[in-house]
């Protein structure tokens, strides 16, 4: 297996064919790693600023010391995805030493509850506060999305959904902060 900074048409390709969302959001291009296996392009893993510039700030870092694990889009014939994420963390220290922590979210609504984290030792710390998401034309769009396209009038609001938060650390002080006020992981939901 072999990782290598990827190009943002990789990660537009990886993103629309292999991420549930098929959206690459704008920070995903943040710092990307294309993953191949046997030569093979498989998908790309992306970091970045994440959603909130302030996304540390419960752990006393600045923007820039903590960023999101944003997309795991994996066409699935590497071998393992533990195994493709813990390279790109391996890696990512290269590009961006003054990361101490990784934030990541699963969506429990697309049927996923972290088993990736929980099989790299990541901690698990709570469900996010729900988010405002609209239904326009049918479908059902993110706040920030609805706020972005100018708050188009039809649309209705409804309540949110709750994603499970994950953090990982290289950095003792924090990695013994996160041990003190993590959960127990969460069961896969039906």
């Amino acid at each position: 297996m072999r990782l290598e900074l990827a190009s943002r048409k990789a990660v537009k390709y990886a993103v629309e064919n292999w991420h549930y969302s098929q959206n690459a959001a704008p920070r995903a291009y943040d710092l990307p790693f294309a993953v191949f296996e046997g030569g093979q392009f498989c998908g790309v893993i992306c970091y970045g600023r994440g959603a909130t510039n302030d996304i540390g700030a419960p752990y006393g870092l600045s923007s820039g010391q903590c960023i999101e694990l944003i997309r795991v889009a994996l066409n699935g014939k590497q071998n393992k995805t533990s195994q493709a994420v813990g390279r790109s963390l391996r890696i990512l220290k290269k590009y961006a030493p003054q990361v101490q922590m990784i934030v990541s979210y699963a969506d429990p609504e697309q049927g996923h509850a972290g088993t990736i984290y929980k099989a790299m030792n990541w901690f698990y710390m709570g469900r996010t506060i729900p988010a405002d998401e609209y239904i326009l034309d049918g479908q059902r769009i993110h706040g920030r999305t609805f706020r972005a396209k100018g708050r188009p009038q039809g649309a209705r609001k409804v309540k949110g959904s709750s994603k499970l938060r994950y953090c990982y650390t290289w950095d003792k002080k924090l990695r013994q902060q996160l041990e003190q006020t993590c959960l127990p992981y969460p069961a896969r939901e039906a």
